[in-house]
C-alpha cells in the first residue's frame, strides 16, 4: 500500500507542486491523498485539482476558536488515513491537540537554518543579521513553534547583492529539492521519530539534522547514513 500524504497549504503551493512532480517522476514513492487549505483562494488548490488530488477547504474564520478549527481538520484529514501530514506553507499555528494527534507523523519545512530565525520574515532577518549563509530545514513538528527535531537542511550562501526577494528565490529552490527527498525517506519507512529523537535507518541523526549537501544524491541503502 502506498504511503499516503496529506498536504496542508495556505498559498500558491510551490512545495506541493515539487512533491507532485517528484511523485510523477518516480523520485518519491508516495501518493498525495488529500490537499487541505484554510483559504479558498489558495493557488495550490488548483495545482492539486490539475493533478487529480482531492481537496478540502476549511475557512478558519468560520470557527469560534483554534481548537474547534483544528478538531475539524483532524476529523476531515483522518478520513483519508494519512501516514504523514505535510505542512507546505500552511500559515496557521497548530493547537496542542492537533500536534499530539499526529505526533511522529507531522512534518514541516521552514525557510531558515533552524534554530536560527524561527517564525516569519526569515530572509529579511538573515540579511539584517549579516548571516553568511541561509537555507531551509525540514523538521518534525512539536508544540514549540519551529522547534521540533530537525531532520535535514539545505544551505545557500548569502551574497553581497542579495535582497529579500532574490534570497527567497534561492532558498525556495532548495526547498523544492529537499522536501520530496525527506518525504521519500519517510515513505520508505526509513525515517521515524522515537523517544531518542529522529532516526534514519534506525540510527540517530545530529541535533541540527542531516546536511543534504554532504550526502549522495540518492541517499540509497546505507551509504548516506555513514556520514550522519
Amino acid at each position: 500500500m502506498s504511503h499516503r500524504l496529506a498536504v496542508l497549504i495556505s498559498g500558491s503551493g510551490t512545495n506541493l507542486q515539487a512533491i507532485i512532480d517528484a511523485i510523477q517522476a518516480g523520485q518519491l514513492q508516495a501518493e498525495v491523498a488529500v490537499v487541505l487549505s484554510n483559504s479558498a483562494t489558495a493557488g495550490g488548490l488548483q495545482r492539486a485539482i490539475r493533478a487529480g488530488i482531492p481537496t478540502l477547504t476549511l475557512d478558519h474564520r468560520n470557527y469560534p476558536d483554534r481548537s474547534g478549527f483544528d478538531q475539524t481538520m483532524i476529523s476531515e484529514l483522518d478520513r483519508f488515513q494519512p501516514d504523514t501530514v505535510v505542512l507546505a506553507g500552511f500559515m496557521r499555528i497548530l493547537s496542542t491537540a492537533f500536534v499530539r494527534h499526529y505526533h511522529g507523523r507531522l512534518i514541516n519545512i521552514h525557510p531558515s537554518l533552524l534554530p536560527r530565525h524561527k517564525g516569519l520574515h526569515t530572509h529579511r532577518r538573515a540579511l539584517e543579521a549579516g548571516d553568511s549563509e541561509h537555507g531551509c530545514t525540514v523538521h518534525f513538528v512539536t508544540e514549540e513553534l519551529d522547534g521540533g527535531p530537525a531532520i535535514a537542511r539545505a544551505r545557500v550562501p548569502v551574497l553581497v547583492n542579495d535582497d529579500e526577494e532574490i534570497l527567497s528565490q534561492r532558498v525556495q529552490a532548495r526547498e523544492h529539492d529537499l522536501y520530496p527527498r525527506v518525504l521519500d525517506w519517510r515513505a520508505a519507512g526509513r525515517l521515524t521519530l522515537g523517544p531518542q529523537g529522529v532516526l534514519l535507518d534506525g540510527k540517530p541523526i545530529t541535533a541540527e539534522g542531516i546536511d543534504i549537501d554532504q550526502l549522495p544524491a540518492g541517499l540509497s541503502g546505507s551509504a548516506g547514513t555513514d556520514r550522519i
